[in-house]
């Protein structure tokens, strides 16, 4: 599937801040089943921006800004030609060992609630990947969607002991439970095209892949119960959210922030798809 992207971050600052300097990770990159046709991103003001990589391996860039400004505005647009793998990740241009992606973070520590939940999916003698189905959908049957119980903060424990959560929490209660399994898991932060017609977003999406011998990186995305297919578009991963956040900086003035964020996810149709190639 042919996937084009639309997605803006815009601040608004009460007074000009002097200076902005902000890590991006909002560029996908190409692998199997993954192939980056185009990819920009713009900015409405006078920026420098550096590419790079960081040490998970996502490409980053660097946005600095160094003349007073009121607002700013972030797009990034392009498309993406994707394949529907069942959730396997293969061929990434650049990768850590699985055993680094044992390690807990603040995020993803285990207490009580999470145990429990590890204790009822390692029930019996199934194999690592029947665990990890079979706890991708279980999460998604017993957690509820809500977009105003938790925060970027909220731990794994917290979200899973009280039952509700965003994409984050769902992703980082996977993560948790997995490596209370032994199994490497890391988050990953990307896009979703919506099959049911809702193509504008108020954000990005976020899903874990978790580490099968013999099979590799395997994609669960427990917000909806399935792993990953060509409607998913992968930007970034690490232990956690922080790692692989779309946005992180600082800034110098500015005063108090607002922000909007635009998320448009689209199919596009074969004729639209040759008249643009």
């Amino acid at each position: 599937m042919q996937l084009a992207v639309h997605y803006s971050t815009t601040y608004f600052y009460s007074e000009p801040a002097r200076r902005v300097i902000q890590l991006l990770r909002k560029t996908p990159p190409s692998f199997a089943g993954q192939a980056v046709l185009d990819w920009r991103i713009d900015v409405d003001c006078d920026a420098q921006l550096r590419e790079g990589r960081d040490g998970y391996g996502n490409i980053t860039h660097m946005l600095y800004v160094d003349k007073p400004i009121e607002s700013l505005r972030v797009a990034v647009t392009g498309r993406v030609l994707t394949e529907d793998r069942a959730g396997l990740i293969q061929g990434l241009p650049h990768d850590l060992p699985p055993q680094i992606f044992l390690r807990t973070t603040r995020l993803t520590g285990a207490g009580p609630a999470l145990a429990a939940l590890s204790a009822e999916v390692s029930s019996g003698t199934d194999a690592a990947l029947d665990r990890l189905h079979r706890l991708n959908a279980l999460l998604q049957a017993r957690l509820r969607f809500d977009t105003e119980a938790t925060e970027v903060e909220t731990t794994a424990e917290k979200a899973c002991a009280e039952g509700h959560g965003v994409c984050q929490d769902f992703a980082h209660i996977f993560i948790a439970a997995a490596r209370c399994l032994g199994i490497p898991a890391r988050y990953v932060s990307g896009h979703l095209f919506r099959r049911d017609g809702d193509h504008a977003q108020e954000a990005g999406h976020a899903w874990a892949e978790a580490w099968v011998e013999h099979l590799g990186w395997t994609a669960f995305d427990p917000t909806n119960g399935i792993c990953t297919d060509d409607a998913y578009v992968r930007v970034a991963c690490g232990l956690d959210y922080r790692d692989a956040a779309p946005v992180a900086g600082a800034r110098a003035g500015g005063g108090s922030e607002d922000m909007a964020v635009e998320v448009r996810v689209d199919a596009m149709g074969q004729a639209q798809a040759q008249a643009q190639s």
